[in-house]
């Protein structure tokens, strides 16, 4: 009987670790909103880390996290790094490119709570009515650990309501100019 009990286990646990190892390797999540300010006005708020706080969903989570600022004060190679709570954890982001008023890709690395190397990229399409998309997206690759852990909590679901929380707050900031 013990026997019998333990093989199934050892089958459970090999078939976990076999849809884990199976999950996908990388990861995309992205959310959108329109706003009547234009692209210029957006970009600006986005290419100074500086004005982060004007609407990043995660700068009140800690009110005595720590942030520097290296390099240029905006666009390519300004650094923002954090120090903060178990919350926001540790990390720093670099805009590695801008193209104004249209596009900023940040270099997104994590040291805790879990290290991780991401990329992050917003877009600015302004359109003929007046109204500017605003596209926020994130991409990166699931090691073994971020598997599992997809398995009981969609990324999508926990860090894409952060997103359209500062979305939201972006075009509030960007339509008071």
């Amino acid at each position: 009987m013990l026997s019998t009990i333990l093989i199934v286990v050892c089958v459970v646990v090999v078939l976990v670790l076999g849809v884990i190892a199976l999950r996908p390797p990388v990861f995309h999540l992205e959310r959108s909103m329109v706003t009547k300010a234009p692209p210029e006005r957006v970009f600006a708020l986005i290419n100074d880390f500086r004005l982060w706080p004007a609407w990043s969903p995660w700068e009140n989570i800690d009110p005595a996290m720590k942030k520097t600022f290296a390099g240029p004060a905006t666009g390519t190679g300004a650094v923002y790094s954090w120090d903060g709570n178990k919350k926001v954890g540790a990390g720093r982001m670099t805009i590695a490119n801008t193209e104004p008023p249209g596009r900023i890709d940040i270099k997104l690395d994590f040291f805790r709570p879990f290290p991780a190397n991401n990329t992050t990229t917003f877009t600015m399409v302004h359109d003929q009515f007046g109204t500017t998309k605003v596209t926020w997206a994130m991409d990166g690759r699931n090691n073994f650990a971020a598997k599992a852990f997809q398995l009981v909590m969609s990324m999508d679901a926990v860090v894409g309501k952060d997103f359209a929380k500062g979305l939201a707050a972006l075009k509030a900031a960007a339509e008071r100019g």
